[in-house]
């Protein structure tokens, strides 16, 4: 359910960017346009869709063109919503359940060692996921992000327990990230407050002084079609010059030479300081 207040639509932020335009803002320019930031970073709304959205008034800020409302595979900002269920159903007792690495050496070192739920997240290891959905059950899956308007919801067939949101069919658009994310900041989401006390830890990024950054980056490669980046979270500003709550979803074309893979979160840090939400230089 809605919080009250709030536009129970969040595929419609495309529209209220467009009505939010004729409104003044001091930060930035009045039409909410973040394609500068994208500049900035050698980008553009052909490559790349960034919005942000602040849940006390419903103000949005978005890059232009057609990308913020276009699905892609989901990667691993799937790993937000699986914690949830995981933790939910009961399939993963809490963040400290051990797994115990089975000794197959993987490309990212963080990965071949024995962990616990909460660095499994932080280092998005792939294999302990893949452990945890077959325990859920793809109906089961489906039917929590169904729940949580994530994105098609599509868990496809049982061949694809293990792989569905690296490969598809699970696909989201950045407008969809937004409102899965701005529920999970208000904790509208329909789950115990167990959970939210376990789960929100575990997605801390980092913090300061009067602020707190939620986020998970996601990069989803499959062959014969251009990989993707994404950078995913939600800021909380208890201070400074724009005080509140504010959901971000990044999503760019990615290349195996692309240099700045860190460029996702450096768009998103120069977008919150634009708008107000952080201080320059500050650099969550």
């Amino acid at each position: 359910m809605a919080k009250a207040g709030w536009h129970p639509a969040y595929w419609l932020l495309a529209a209220f960017a467009v009505v939010l335009s004729a409104c003044q803002s001091p930060v930035v320019s009045a039409t909410g346009n973040l394609d500068h930031i994208l500049e900035n970073q050698a980008l553009s709304p052909d490559v790349a869709a960034l919005v942000i959205y602040r849940l006390e008034d419903e103000r949005v800020w978005t890059s232009s063109g057609d990308r913020p409302a276009e699905r892609f595979v989901a990667a691993s900002t799937s790993k937000i919503p699986h914690t949830l269920i995981a933790l939910e159903t009961g399939a993963v007792s809490g963040p400290d359940e051990l797994f115990e690495w089975d000794g197959e050496v993987r490309f990212v070192p963080g990965w071949n060692e024995s962990q616990d739920f909460a660095t499994a997240f932080r280092r998005s290891t792939v294999w302990i996921y893949q452990t945890i959905t077959p325990r859920i059950g793809s109906a089961t899956l489906g039917d929590w992000l169904a729940k949580f308007d994530f994105g098609n919801a599509n868990t496809g067939d049982a061949d694809d327990i293990q792989t569905y949101w690296l490969k598809g069919p699970l696909e989201i658009s950045a407008h969809e990230q937004i409102g899965f994310l701005a529920k999970l900041a208000a904790r509208t989401l329909p789950l115990s407050a167990e959970t939210y006390t376990q789960a929100l830890p575990i997605m801390l990024e980092k913090s300061g002084e009067g602020w707190t950054l939620y986020g998970k980056t996601g990069w989803t490669s499959v062959k014969g079609e251009t990989d993707i980046g994404w950078y995913v979270g939600w800021l909380e500003q208890t201070a400074g010059e724009a005080p509140g709550t504010y959901a971000f979803a990044l999503n760019m074309n990615m290349r195996g030479d692309n240099p700045p893979l860190q460029k996702r979160r450096a768009a998103v840090h120069e977008a919150l300081i634009a708008i107000g939400a952080l201080e320059a230089p500050a650099d969550p």
